[in-house]
C-alpha cells in the first residue's frame, strides 16, 4: 500500500507495516515514489521530484491533504527573477534521485535538480539538492537542501525560499505558535464571519521561532516544525517570518522579503560563485491519549525542541557541505558600554544581541541574506560565547537593548576549523553628543511601548484581546483617523505618557472621499536656558517604515524647506502586517541653538507621502540632546 496516494485512515497494526519503534529504518524503492519506513512513521516522496506526498502515522494514513495534487502537500519551494525580469513561483522538483546513506540506523535521500544554459530564463540558475533523512527510533524526519551557484553562470535574484506542508484540513484544526499563541483556527472564510484572520497575526522573529505547529484532535497527534538553529536565516535574530496559516498551512522560511522588503532579496551576480546549506529542519510527529489534554502535544514539542538545539550541529548528515561541531570555531568576549552622560565607568552590556555575520557596514546584519550568522545574548556582565560557527569571515556585530545604535568591531574575525578566538573586552560607544533633555520611548528597535489601540470589533482577532502582542490585530492603522479625526498628534514633554499619548505609527489620514493625507506631529516642550552658539542634536530610532518621509521643522511647520529629510525610506510593510517593528533606521539630526527660544518650542515631525494607507513610520526612541558638557 502507498501511503502517500490513499485518502483513508489504516489503523498501523492493522496494517502491512511493521510497527515496532525499534525496527531499523526500511527504504523502499517503486516506480515513482520511494517510502521511508522506521515503524514509527512512513514518509512518502515523489522520485524523482522529492517532493512529500504522504506521511503516515499514529493510524492516520496520510497527515498530509491527499486532496491536493502531489505537487502540492509537503515541497520545497522558492520565488525567483532574472534581471529585470519577473517573479516566479517555482515549486522545487528533483530530476534525478539517489541513495546517500542507507543502513539500519539511518537512511539519506538526495533529490537533484542541476541547471543547463538550456533552461536560461525557465528556472533559477542553481543546482539545488533537496535531501530527506531517517533515524532509527526518531518520531520525525529531517530535511535540509544545498542550493549552488556555480561560476559561469548568469545572475538572478532570489526573494523568498521555504519548506512548506499543506495538512489535512479536517484533521489540523488547532494551531500552536508560543505558549500565549494559540488557538482553534477559523475552517471556512465568509462575509458573515465575525472575527478576522490573517496570517501576518502569526508572525514570528527568528530567535523565538524554534518550534510550532498544529494539533488533531482525533486522534490527538501534532505536527511540528523543529527549526534548531537561526544561521541558515536570513536577516539575523529580529527578522520577521510567518509560521502557519489557514489551510492549514504550516511554513519554514529561510529567506524572505516580510517585513524587510527589497532589502532582503539576495542578489546572486554573473559569473559569482555561491553555495548555502538550508537546513536541516526536523519535522516532528508525536500523539497522545484519547482525553489527554492535546496542548501536553505542545509541552512534549518544546521538550523535543530543546533536545534538538543541543544537538546541533547534528552529526548525521552526509553532505560535505553541512560543517559538523569539529569542523567550526568559538568566539567569547566581554561587550561593555561607554557613555559618560549615564556613568563616568563602563557598563555591562546586559542583554546584548551580539552576532557574527559577513562582513560589512554597521548593522548590514539586517539585510545579510547570502550566507551565515551566529547570535547569542550577553550576560548581566556583558559576557558571551558564541559557538559552532561555520568556518569563514565575519565582523562582530551587536545592538544593546536600552542604547542606540549598533556596534561592529573593526577587526576581522577568521574562523577556522576548532579555533576558539578570545575578544577580550570590547566596548560599545552609542551615538551621544550631550546630556538628555527629554527622551520618548525606549531604545528597544521596537513599537510595542507605544499607545496600541482596541481594534475595530468588526476586525477583533480574539487571541489577541487582553495579549501582549495586541499590535497583532488588523485595520489598527485605521484607528489613528478616529481618534484624530481633525487635529493631528500633539505630545508634551512632561505631561504627555507615551504609553498613552503617542500612537503607535504615524500614518495617514483617510479622507471621506478616500484619498488620503499626510500627518504632521508635535512634540512641545520648554526649555529655560538656550545656547545659541551651540548645537542640541536629535536622536531619531526608527522601529520601521514604508515608503515613508520624515521632515524634521523646529518652531515653524511652515517652513519651505525642512530643517531635515530622510527622503523616501523604507518598503518593510510592517503597519499593513501587524508588526511592530520592520528593519531599524538611526537618525541624527543637528539643531542650531539659534533655532529654539527660552520657553516653550515645537518640533515638527512631518510624514507628508500619503498615496496609500499603509505609508508611515513606527517609531523606537526619539531623544533630544543639549549641547556637549565638559
Amino acid at each position: 500500500m502507498d501511503p502517500g496516494s490513499h485518502g483513508g485512515d489504516q489503523v498501523l497494526q492493522n496494517s502491512t507495516w511493521p510497527a515496532m519503534p525499534t525496527q531499523a529504518v526500511r527504504l523502499h524503492i517503486k516506480d515513482h515514489h520511494v517510502v521511508l519506513d522506521n515503524g514509527i512513521l512512513q514518509v512518502t516522496l515523489s522520485k524523482p521530484g522529492g517532493i512529500v506526498t504522504g506521511i503516515r502515522y499514529n493510524g492516520i494514513d496520510n497527515l498530509l491533504e491527499f486532496r491536493n495534487k502531489e505537487t502540492n502537500r509537503g515541497y520545497w519551494d522558492l520565488m525567483w527573477n532574472p534581471p529585470g525580469g519577473k517573479g516566479m513561483f517555482d515549486v522545487i522538483s528533483g530530476t534525478s534521485f539517489r541513495v546517500v546513506v542507507e543502513n539500519e540506523e539511518q537512511v539519506e535521500l538526495s533529490f537533484l535538480r542541476t541547471w543547463a544554459s538550456s533552461l536560461e530564463g525557465n528556472y533559477i540558475p542553481l543546482n539545488i539538492d533537496k535531501r530527506f533523512i531517517m533515524l532509527r527510533g526518531s518520531s520525525g524526519f529531517y530535511s535540509y537542501a544545498i542550493y549552488e551557484h556555480l561560476k559561469e553562470w548568469p545572475a538572478f535574484t532570489l526573494g523568498q525560499t521555504r519548506f512548506t506542508f499543506k495538512l489535512r484540513k479536517e484533521k489540523f484544526r488547532y494551531m500552536v505558535i508560543a505558549d500565549n499563541r494559540h488557538r482553534q483556527m477559523p475552517f471556512l472564510r465568509t462575509c458573515q464571519q465575525e472575527e478576522v484572520d490573517d496570517k501576518y497575526q502569526y508572525s514570528c522573529e527568528n530567535k523565538d521561532l524554534k518550534v510550532h505547529g498544529w494539533i488533531c484532535r482525533t486522534p490527538p497527534v501534532g505536527f511540528w516544525l523543529i527549526i534548531p538553529s537561526d544561521e541558515f536565516r536570513s536577516g539575523g535574530p529580529l527578522k520577521q517570518n510567518l509560521t502557519s496559516h489557514v489551510g492549514p498551512t504550516t511554513l519554514a522560511v529561510f529567506l524572505s522579503g516580510h517585513y524587510a522588503g527589497k532589502y532582503m532579496e539576495t542578489h546572486i551576480g554573473q559569473d559569482e560563485p555561491w553555495k548555502k546549506v538550508f537546513g536541516p529542519v526536523f519535522i516532528y510527529l508525536n500523539s497522545a491519549a484519547d482525553g489527554d489534554d492535546p496542548l501536553w502535544l505542545w509541552e512534549d514539542a518544546k521538550i523535543k525542541m530543546m533536545s534538538e538545539v543541543q544537538s546541533w550541529p547534528y552529526n548525521f548528515p552526509a553532505s560535505e557541505d553541512f560543517q559538523k561541531s569539529e569542523e567550526r570555531g568559538c568566539v567569547s568576549g566581554r561587550l561593555l558600554v561607554q557613555d559618560r552622560y549615564i556613568s563616568n565607568d563602563v557598563i555591562s552590556a546586559n542583554g546584548a544581541y551580539v552576532g557574527l555575520a559577513p562582513p560589512g557596514d554597521v548593522g548590514s546584519w539586517q539585510t545579510e541574506c547570502k550566507d551565515y550568522q551566529f547570535w547569542t545574548t550577553a550576560d548581566e556582565d556583558g559576557c558571551f560565547s558564541i559557538k559552532n560557527i561555520r568556518t569563514g569571515n565575519y565582523n562582530l556585530y551587536a545592538w544593546v537593548p536600552g542604547f542606540v545604535g549598533d556596534y561592529r568591531s573593526d577587526a576581522l574575525v577568521t574562523i577556522t576549523s576548532g579555533s576558539n578566538i578570545k575578544m577580550g573586552d570590547l566596548v560599545y560607544e552609542p551615538p551621544r553628543d550631550g546630556p538628555t533633555l527629554w527622551e520618548i520611548g525606549i531604545p528597544d528597535r521596537s513599537a510595542r511601548e507605544f499607545n496600541v489601540p482596541d481594534p475595530d470589533p468588526k476586525y477583533v482577532n480574539r487571541l489577541f484581546v487582553n495579549h501582549p502582542d495586541r499590535f497583532r490585530q488588523y485595520g489598527l492603522w485605521s484607528r489613528y483617523t478616529e481618534l484624530y479625526p481633525n487635529e493631528d498628534l500633539v505630545y508634551t514633554i512632561g505631561v504627555s505618557d507615551y504609553s498613552k499619548d503617542w500612537f503607535f505609527a504615524q500614518v495617514v489620514r483617510e479622507m471621506d472621499n478616500k484619498t488620503y493625507q499626510g500627518t504632521t506631529w508635535q512634540i512641545k516642550f520648554k526649555l529655560d536656558h538656550v545656547d545659541r552658539n551651540s548645537s542640541y542634536k536629535l536622536r531619531v530610532a526608527i522601529a520601521a517604515a514604508t515608503l515613508a518621509e520624515l521632515q524634521v521643522r523646529v518652531n515653524d511647520p511652515n517652513a519651505n524647506r525642512p530643517l531635515f529629510t530622510t527622503g523616501l525610506i523604507g518598503r518593510d510593510n510592517a503597519i499593513a502586517r501587524h508588526g511592530i517593528h520592520g528593519l531599524y533606521l538611526l537618525y541624527h539630526v543637528n539643531i542650531p541653538g539659534t533655532r529654539f527660544i527660552e520657553g516653550e518650542n515645537t518640533i515638527f515631525l512631518k510624514q507628508p507621502r500619503c498615496t496609500s494607507p499603509f505609508q508611515g513610520i513606527m517609531y523606537d526612541y526619539i531623544r533630544l540632546e543639549g549641547p556637549p558638557v565638559s
